[in-house]
């Protein structure tokens, strides 16, 4: 049976090195940084890097095709084609006003993209500090965050936020991110509480806490980090929540409304119509379609890279 033997460099970094050779003839493997083999990991899961081009591809389209696939602004009113079949001057037709649906479709991919990361991110960021300090303190603040968290996890959110968007005129993809973020953490709130309550009193928090360190240090620096994996992939699934939410409020006019666009009312707009002119309806179908699944296969590629008994990321 192979020894592999653990080596570290003059400057402290473990690496794997291959070529390296004991002085009995096995090889040496200098162990990777977590890091290092997460990223490995991760690599190895083809459906995650597929995912990540995917992502990429989309980005790329939504910042530089409304000057490069087409010549139309999403405003602007083509008066010689309403409702016309894709052209080499429509790619993706037109809408009943005559808007152009693949103009439509690029300014919505951005704001549906845009809406989605500061949700994903934001309300994984509340999650963590609500969860890690309601477990760390305790208390009356841990009995107050519970109360809250119980408290709006009763509220039914989308009815909430299409009340609440009823009445707003202006800034409709600020406020609509807003709610969406606000009423979208309190389950992974639970779960960081929970694995910062398994983590609290280990050697190297009960060590910084007798060197005086102070508590939010402690959170920030020792105890959020040890549970990154999961707000990663708690951010990743959340991206995705938030792109149907989106989508679905503004499809039945609570979210996004003209002359503002988003994938929601561009599919709104071309459901009444989707086997009589399907261009308007499909277009947009595509976009959403293809987000969600990239966005899924790159989070579970983020699952299994964080999970040591995955098989997916294979051998690290």
């Amino acid at each position: 049976m192979a020894i592999e033997l653990i080596a570290t460099d003059a400057g402290g970094v473990e690496r794997l090195a291959d070529d390296a050779t004991s002085a009995g003839g096995q090889p040496i493997r200098k162990r990777l940084s977590r890091r290092a083999l997460l990223f490995r990991r991760f690599l190895r899961n083809k459906t995650a890097v597929v995912g990540v081009l995917m992502y990429l591809i989309l980005v790329l389209v939504a910042i530089f095709g409304p000057a490069v696939l087409t010549k139309w602004n999403y405003t602007e009113i083509d008066r010689t084609a309403f409702l016309k079949a894709p052209s080499w001057d429509h790619k993706l037709g037109t809408t009943q006003a005559g808007r152009d649906v693949l103009a439509m479709c690029l300014a919505g991919l951005r704001k549906s993209m845009l809406i989605a990361i500061v949700v994903g991110i934001g309300s994984t960021t509340i999650a963590a500090v609500v969860g890690s300090t309601a477990a760390y303190f305790g208390g009356w603040w841990e009995r107050i965050a519970l109360w809250g968290i119980d408290m709006l996890l009763v509220l039914p959110g989308l009815l909430v936020i299409a009340l609440f968007m009823r009445n707003v005129n202006t800034h409709l993809a600020a406020w609509l991110a807003f709610w969406l973020m606000a009423l979208g953490w309190m389950l992974s709130a639970r779960v960081v509480r929970s694995l910062t309550m398994s983590v609290r009193d280990r050697e190297y928090v009960t060590a910084a806490r007798y060197m005086g360190v102070p508590s939010f240090r402690i959170i920030f620096r020792h105890i959020i980090p040890n549970i990154t994996s999961l707000l990663i992939i708690d951010a990743t699934i959340g991206i995705g929540g938030a792109v149907l939410a989106e989508t679905g409020l503004s499809f039945f006019g609570f979210g996004i409304r003209s002359p503002e666009v988003s994938l929601g009312t561009v599919l709104s707009e071309g459901a009444r119509m989707a086997t009589t002119f399907p261009w308007v309806f499909y277009g947009a179908s595509v976009f959403l379609v293809w987000m969600i699944i990239a966005v899924n296969f790159i989070g579970d590629g983020l699952r299994d890279a964080f999970d040591p008994g995955s098989q997916s990321g294979g051998r690290a």
